[in-house]
Parts: C-alpha cells; structure tokens; sequence
C-alpha cells in the first residue's frame, strides 16, 4: 500500500461513514425489566434478592460450588488472598505484566508481591520462571489471565501442587475464556472477575469471588463485613483476624450484571468471531504481531492486542515506546485510536519505594531482605508494555464486519507504512 499517512496529511483510511460502536450493546426489555424490578422492591443492600440471583447463576454458568457478589474485582481478588490465608509476609508470585489491581490485592493483605516475567507469544506469565522465584515464605500463584488469555495452567498448577502452594485465578478480563476446553476461574482454588464498564460482563462497576472449597469460602466471606469487629456472641461466626471492608454487592447494580450475564454466551461469541475476522485480516501484516489466542488457550474476544516486531525499532533505531506512541497516533488519525499498555507492576512507584502504607510497610518488617524490584529482571514484559497497542471496544459487539474491515485496513495501512511514521 503506498497511500499517505493521515498523520502525514492523507486521506484517513476510514470514512466518516463508519461509525463504530460504543460498548457495551444497549440493554435490552429483559434487562431494562430486571432493574426496574431490583429499584421498585425493597432491599437494596448486599442481601437483595438480585445479589442473591446474580451470585447462583453466575456460579452454575461459570461452573463453582460457591460465588460471592462483591462491589469490583479488586475486592474479589482482596477475598482471595484472605481465603487463602495470604498474611503478614506471605509472598505471592504473579506476573510483571498486569493491571495494577493484580499486585494491590497481594499488598492489601499485607502479603509480599513476587514478579516473575512472561513469555512473549501469550504475554501470560512464564510457568518456567516460577519455580525460581519460590522461597520458603512463598504462599499462593497469583495467576492472571491477562487481555481475556487463559494462562497456561496445566504447568502452574502442578507446580503448586509440588510445593503446596495455593492457586489464585484472577479472571476479571476473562469470563468465559477457556484454557482446555475448561472455564478460567474453575481451575485454581479461588478466582476473582470484575464486572466494570469495559469488562466482557458489564454491570456497571462489581464483581465476583468463586470457589469449590468451603474454607476458603469462610475466610473470604470474613472480608467482606466488619469481620473481629463483632463479639463472638453476635451471631455470626467470624473470627479471623483481620480487618472487614464491607465488600458486599448492592441489589441494583447486581440486576445490571445479572442482565448481562444472562445474554454473555451471546455477546462473547459474537466478540469472539470479530476478534477472528480482525485476526484474520491481519494475516501478513509486516512488522505486526497480531494477538494470541489457541486451542489450549482460547481467547474470550476481550481485547485485540497488537504488537510492532521489536527488531524493526531497533533496527530503525527508534525506541519501542517512541516508535509505539507514534503507531498509536498514526491509527488515530486513521481513525481507530490504539494506545499502548503502561503497565509494567514493578515499575511502579509504591514497589521502587517498597512502601505501600508509610514507614515501608508491608516491606520493612515482613519481607525478606533480598526482595529485589529492580527494573530490568523481567525483560520480555518490558518489551510487551513497550510494544503493546489496544483499544478494548472498537471490535466489540454491537461492532460488525463493516467496524472490523475498517479497523483492519487502519492497522494495515500503518504497519504497511511503517517507515513513514515519525518518532519524536
């Protein structure tokens, strides 16, 4: 394609006549009626009715013994690490490239994040990393199913089995993905899945907390109240130690999700078959690494992630996040904004201090010495946050194939012209 760059006074490549879709779809009569229905009876605190629905039926659509309605994911993945009994210089290993939500819930039980990296085709954590990063002090793996990707579980969990360590799913940008034909958040002993505005199950803000295992349920359920703040003789048996952070569901916002929930299979499937149409398109794009998705780790149509190879900026002898940010513009000014994932954990400022609540706690009494957050251990997700470009919603439902074609010519049009890009 020789066509001129928009950002370098072409023609964009979509016209004005595309017009791409806002997520989530509308809601529909059957919606609109469950949240009149949560508004118009009269509990609205976290033992409404729709809360209790919401709970059941995500439970036996996802496949868990037991499902806990909480106020967002974060809180969730909070639950599970009290369920598993994470505390006071517990360390928990996770990947280096992740939402943030994916190391605070360790450091909000006073437990110790461990970074391991992760492999370039999946960007999901390295299995063969882990066992390196386990220390006598190693409690849980914190396995996060990054962009709607399963992680490769068969390897991590029999690695927790050698070691007896617990298993922590963090799902909350993958409802119904499947690792082996099996549901993510059914493999782990707990998992954790958020219901935010840009989630696969949008109800607004929220989230769930799953597992099989009735202890694990107890400890969880604890954080959820005002847990030692009651007397033991006040009627609900909660005596972990431990603070209660009132995480508990609203009834409205749970008929939201629950509207949601009861047309996902619909509206995964159909974000599945754009993510497949964009994959597609995609196919022989130079200097493009399109997103990941296989038969053991089928993607659930969240995020179209995509990639410049890192040898072509090093090649040009550009830095990848400059050669990245002007990708991003250059899509931009085609039409279809990307940007690029910033998200490295240990970078982070609260892990280079090492204080998260002042005077270096968790890290000054708990940690061990040698717990290391210098920059440059964790490379392949250096280059991933370096190189990684998405835009969550634009191949989304209700986008069809005229929204995919467009996207795809966009991408084309710039990794096609690649030389042509200008990095400040």
């Amino acid at each position: 394609m020789s066509e001129k760059l928009a950002l370098n006074g072409g023609t964009p490549i979509i016209p004005d006549s595309i017009d791409f879709k806002p997520w989530p779809p509308p809601i529909d009569e059957q919606g609109e009626q469950l949240i009149l229905d949560a508004v118009r009876q009269g509990n609205h605190s976290g033992g409404g009715p729709h809360v209790r629905m919401l709970e059941a039926e995500f439970a036996a659509w996802n496949g868990n013994k037991h499902c806990l309605a909480t106020c967002y994911g974060g809180a969730a993945l909070h639950m599970c690490m009290a369920g598993c009994d994470v505390g006071a210089g517990d360390e928990v290993i996770t990947t280096a490239m992740s939402w943030t939500t994916s190391a605070t819930c360790i450091i909000h039980h006073m437990g110790i994040p461990v970074f391991v990296d992760v492999d370039w085709d999946s960007m999901q954590m390295d299995p063969a990393k882990i066992e390196a990063a386990i220390s006598d002090r190693t409690k849980a793996i914190l396995a996060v199913h990054y962009w709607g990707i399963p992680c490769d579980m068969d390897p991590i969990m029999a690695i927790a089995k050698k070691h007896n360590l617990k298993v922590i799913e963090d799902a909350c940008q993958a409802h119904g993905a499947l690792y082996k034909g099996r549901k993510v958040g059914t493999i782990g002993d707990c998992g954790a899945f958020s219901f935010n505005q840009n989630k696969n199950l949008c109800g607004g803000e929220g989230g769930v907390f799953v597992t099989d295992d009735d202890q694990i349920l107890g400890k969880a359920r604890a954080v959820t109240g005002f847990s030692d703040f009651r007397p033991a003789d006040a009627g609900r048996d909660y005596h972990e130690y431990g603070l209660g952070y009132k995480y508990g569901h609203g009834n409205l916002p749970s008929a939201f999700a629950l509207a949601g929930l009861r047309k996902l299979d619909e509206t995964n499937a159909w974000a599945i078959e754009n993510w497949e149409r964009l994959h597609a398109a995609l196919e022989g794009t130079p200097h493009l690494v399109r997103s990941f998705s296989s038969a053991d780790q089928a993607t659930n149509g969240y995020s179209y992630v995509v990639r410049v190879d890192p040898a072509y900026p090093r090649g040009r002898g550009v830095s990848l996040p400059g050669l990245s940010d002007a990708i991003g513009a250059a899509l931009g000014a085609e039409g279809t904004p990307f940007y690029r994932a910033n998200w490295l954990l240990p970078a982070h400022g609260v892990f280079q201090a090492k204080n998260a609540f002042g005077k270096g706690a968790p890290w000054t009494h708990y940690a061990r010495e040698d717990i290391d957050y210098s920059l440059g251990q964790w490379p392949v997700a250096q280059d991933g946050i370096e190189t990684s470009l998405s835009n969550l919603n634009l191949h989304r439902p209700p986008n069809r194939a005229e929204q995919i074609d467009a996207l795809a010519g966009a991408i084309r049009k710039v990794f096609e012209n690649l030389d042509d890009v200008v990095v400040a």
